[in-house]
């Protein structure tokens, strides 16, 4: 019996998106890019694009609005009457 070696690690793609967080009455737009490797737990994130998710989350608690602008675009949310 002969068996053939396939490579298990893929060239992975790129997929651009935008992660949401939102922390009281504010939300945050961090672009992100989403690498899809063929594998079970794909696509995934890089350690910096978490690293500003977490910097931007971390800021809105925090209430530093400028903080968190400087990793992501900023908004507020206001309730509309129905």
């Amino acid at each position: 019996m002969t068996t053939t070696m396939t490579p298990t690690a893929l060239e992975p793609t790129e997929e651009h998106a935008t992660k949401l967080i939102r922390e009281g009455l504010w939300v945050a737009e961090v672009d992100v890019t989403l690498l899809h490797t063929g594998h079970e737990w794909s696509p995934y994130l890089s350690p910096a694009d978490v690293r500003r998710l977490d910097a931007a989350r971390a800021a809105l608690r925090a209430g530093d609005i400028a903080a968190a602008s400087r990793e992501a675009r900023v908004f507020e949310l206001r309730a509309v009457a129905a």
